[in-house]
């Protein structure tokens, strides 16, 4: 397993903020991910700053957990950006809240038509599923995503 370079990192002056991933955003998540195979994973502590009932994390934060783990699918495998056309969550069982529980957000490519790419995820914590999602992905050409988003290649560390 290999971590993904964010190479957003240093470009806060172009307007980079990312609720999921920047890692300076002081309300956000700071998203880290690493890519297993095929497969891209994120592993993350479920602090109670994102919980909607006690000890409970928010539905919402499990799924922009899963959208942005999806994202980061699209950039590293594919190397453009795009957008979520679709977002499915299944919520199985609550995710427990606090710095000693641990989740992991696994996003795979189930299909690719075109430019559309469609994406299992699993959230699980402590080893437990406690969400699934599918989602649908339409890529934008490389062109229009180093054009007009400002997308940059997504390496892995040695």
């Amino acid at each position: 397993m290999k971590k993904i370079i964010n190479p957003y990192i240093g470009h806060e002056e172009d307007g980079y903020n990312c609720f999921a991933c920047a890692p300076h955003n002081p309300c956000g998540l700071k998203m880290e991910f690493y890519e297993d195979g095929d497969d891209v994973v994120c592993y993350w502590t479920p602090s109670e700053n994102y919980q909607g009932w006690r000890d409970t994390l928010h539905g919402g934060i499990q799924a922009t957990l899963i959208d942005e783990t999806a994202g980061w699918l699209i950039s590293r495998k594919f190397q453009t950006s795009g957008m979520t056309t679709a977002l499915n969550v299944k919520y199985r069982k609550p995710v427990t809240t606090g710095e000693e529980h641990r989740v992991e957000v696994r996003a795979c490519t189930r299909e690719v038509k075109r430019n559309f790419v469609f994406i299992d995820v699993t959230l699980t914590c402590d080893g437990e599923v406690c969400s699934t999602a599918d989602l649908t992905y339409y890529c934008f050409s490389k062109e229009k995503a180093v054009e007009e988003f400002m997308f940059l290649p997504f390496e892995v560390e040695e």
